[in-house]
């Protein structure tokens, strides 16, 4: 299950936004009301500790993956220039809760990973980590010979997840295995 001590990165700053403070973030979270919502976020620049800052307000450019958000006490442009390449981070426990077949990716590490094989599940590695830059890969371990590969999350390489029983199957292209 979920580690609650961890952090999920939800955004990015890439850069200021006007002269009132306002900083424009690059979205790497499905939940729009993570830069929408007033409260308590976390900046984190580098390997840094994270610290504590409340969003005031956000709204997300039209037709883009970004939003136009202004943090508390952030209200100059220099101000907001400092804070360029910090990573906005939030608690894995405040995450949103789902419908009944849903899942949050942070879900999916440590799960066993399983090929059919001639009408029979074939244990082949585990889920070590995942990349997310709007296009969310999985980090699979190999048990044969401990390589990392990385599987596309897409319902035609990876068609069935099973929390309740710890394992997913994926349906890896000819060769990914190889690698």
């Amino acid at each position: 299950m979920i580690n609650t001590n961890e952090w999920l990165t939800v955004g990015l700053i890439t850069s200021c936004h006007g002269i009132n403070g306002k900083v424009k973030v690059k979205s790497l979270s499905d939940f729009e009301e993570r830069f929408l919502k007033p409260g308590i976020r976390w900046l984190q620049k580098e390997n840094e500790p994270a610290s504590k800052i409340k969003l005031i307000s956000g709204f997300k450019q039209p037709g883009k993956e970004t939003f136009i958000v202004k943090f508390q006490g952030i209200n100059t442009r220099n101000h907001a220039e400092q804070l360029k390449k910090f990573k906005i981070l939030v608690k894995a426990d405040t995450l949103p809760k789902l419908h009944k077949d849903e899942f949050h990716l942070l879900e999916l590490v440590n799960l066993e990973v399983k090929t059919l094989e001639n009408d029979e599940l074939k244990k082949i590695g585990k889920v070590i980590n995942l990349e997310n830059e709007k296009n969310n890969l999985l980090v699979i371990e190999l048990f044969k010979n401990q390589k990392k590969i990385l599987v596309p999350f897409v319902k035609e390489i990876v068609p069935l997840v099973d929390i309740k029983n710890n394992f997913l199957i994926i349906n890896p292209p000819n060769g990914l295995l190889d690698l």
